[in-house]
């Protein structure tokens, strides 16, 4: 019964086991707009290992689902807890253990936040390059279980590129320590790689050894083009990946998102119909980059715009940061994260025009242009997906995949986007993935229903 699964959970945590009636409906959701049925048995604030260990041990001789959690800020509904699961929550466990400037490397907990680590990072000469538009909220563990990417990644890479190991609690409360301290290490499968993106079903990640790089010398320079619309904006973007200098970061923005974000900034509105490219570039060459970026844009049709010094240039970064929130005052969101090959932008972004055409939707879209990877939002009134927003969204799966790209380049897949998963695996890839999580799972209590259709 219910009511043994919490007691026993209690002997062995104590008021660590949350059951208050506003702490298990926090749970229920997270920032997609998404709740999971039900009501959750109780939350678990774990403050150590041990204790992931302890709610392990009790899932499995009860048959109870555990649901890991960091701060609930994913777009995919990957740590909805719903009726008759337990919801670990991980945001305690927030501690930098060791940070190694010489050996480039950092040991965290998984509730730390992206953007604390960083701060922490600073006074040791050295960063962790990951860095979603969430990172002011979103945790390192978080960011592992979705192999999230952010707006450096283009040049930085995400967070696949950026993890050394990680230890993991299995289902049954055993430990792994996974990976190596090394640059170099091919012992073995990559079991590391596989739980980045693994959404928490394989286990609970309980810390990380992270890849650092030395802070960048030199300066940053950040410009903006706008272009009369998103077609000309990700052409240019892409003649700008085509001449082979490597931005920072490059985002893309479309008309209705672009005034969207002023509304929301009190900024002037933009010229109606245009679309923005926000362009950073970093290093000692960066003003030469830069330079060079202005001129390929010009010639593409945009009119530039160069930030006088890093404090103008985050305050047109912030801009893009502030997507999310102003999709919000719109309506109820579903933030959609398709990715194509970078050379294939122009030909997403008229794919998504057509959709909006043949739905009769507006579809506010911005796209991480540097790598390919696109946000199209669907908003509508009320809490629930109408049935035509999943139609349209479906269409967007499809077109994405016969570009040669992706459902999902750093949300996950979670319960959203799972009805679409074998589309893009295929019948045989699907079973083998369902396969090896049992292989960790055999029970299937670790966040079941996310990511493989019941």
């Amino acid at each position: 019964m219910s009511s043994d699964v919490v007691a026993l959970l209690r002997t062995e945590l104590g008021d660590r086991v949350d059951t208050s009636p506003a702490c298990l409906a926090a749970v229920r959701a997270d920032k997609s707009g998404h709740g999971a049925d039900g009501v959750p048995l109780a939350v678990v604030h774990a403050a150590s290992v041990a204790d992931v260990q302890a709610v392990m041990r009790v899932a499995t001789a009860t048959r109870t689902p555990v649901v890991p959690r960091g701060a609930g800020t994913g777009l995919a509904g990957g740590a909805n807890t719903g009726g008759g699961e337990i919801a670990l929550s991980l945001r305690g466990m927030d501690r930098l253990v060791e940070v190694r400037p010489d050996d480039l490397l950092a040991v965290v907990e998984p509730g730390i936040v992206n953007a604390d680590l960083n701060a922490l990072l600073e006074p040791h000469g050295v960063w962790w390059a990951p860095d979603p538009a969430s990172r002011a909220i979103s945790t390192v563990g978080g960011n592992i279980a979705t192999g999230a990417g952010g707006l450096l990644c283009a040049k930085y890479g995400v967070v696949r590129d950026a993890v050394l190991g990680v230890d993991l609690v299995l289902a049954d409360g055993r430990l792994l320590r996974l990976g190596h301290r090394s640059v170099k290490g091919v012992t073995g499968l990559d079991l590391t790689s596989l739980v980045i993106g693994s959404e928490g079903t394989l286990g609970v990640v309980v810390g990380a050894t992270l890849k650092l790089r030395r802070l960048i010398a030199g300066e940053r320079v950040t410009l903006t083009a706008l272009f009369d619309g998103v077609r000309a904006a990700a052409v240019a973007s892409a003649a700008v990946t085509a001449s082979g200098i490597q931005p920072a970061i490059m985002e893309l923005m479309d008309a209705t998102s672009l005034a969207a974000v002023h509304r929301l900034l009190s900024l002037p509105a933009p010229p109606p119909g245009s679309a923005q490219l926000t362009i950073q570039t970093d290093g000692p060459v960066a003003a030469d980059e830069a330079r060079a970026i202005a001129q390929v844009l010009t010639e593409a049709g945009g009119r530039v715009s160069v930030a006088a010094d890093d404090a103008e240039g985050e305050k047109l970064l912030a801009v893009r940061r502030a997507m999310h929130p102003a999709m919000e005052t719109l309506g109820t969101a579903l933030i959609e994260d398709v990715s194509v090959p970078r050379s294939a932008l122009p030909d997403m972004f008229d794919e998504i025009a057509r959709i909006e055409r043949d739905f009769a939707l507006v579809i506010p879209t911005v796209a991480h242009a540097g790598d390919g990877n696109l946000h199209p939002n669907f908003v509508f009134a009320g809490p629930d997906v109408p049935p035509v927003v999943w139609d349209a969204a479906e269409q967007l799966f499809h077109a994405a995949l016969r570009l040669g790209g992706t459902l999902t380049g750093e949300h996950g897949i979670g319960v959203l986007k799972r009805r679409w998963l074998a589309d893009e695996l295929g019948d045989d890839q699907w079973k083998l993935q369902r396969d090896i999580a049992r292989v960790f799972d055999p029970l299937g209590i670790l966040n079941p229903g996310k990511v493989f259709a019941p």
